[in-house]
């Protein structure tokens, strides 16, 4: 599985992990699992340091979903393994 952070055209943020064989070129993305949304980033250095560096402790994170399908999609960032660790703590 590959962890991706995705953006949306209603400035949703949710981190997600999908096969290796998705094709993130497309506005709708489907079998999105271990989803978290990104209710308030709590961050200094915007999106791309929960992309980096994961949420802080100031992050509000919602618990956990598998997203069927995620419509109007405008951004999949790569997520690092420090950053995935940390979604995967997070219990907001």
């Amino acid at each position: 599985m590959k962890s991706i952070l995705v953006t949306t055209e209603h400035r949703g943020v949710w981190y997600a992990e999908v096969e290796e064989s998705t094709d993130l070129s497309q506005s709708t993305l489907k079998d999105l699992k271990n989803c978290r949304m990104a209710i308030y980033w709590g961050t200094t250095k915007g999106l791309h340091q929960l992309a980096e560096t994961g949420p802080t402790n100031n992050s509000k994170i919602s618990a956990p979903c598998d997203i069927l399908v995620l419509h109007k999609v405008t951004g999949v960032f790569a997520v690092t393994d420090e950053a995935k660790a940390k979604w995967n703590k997070s219990n907001s």
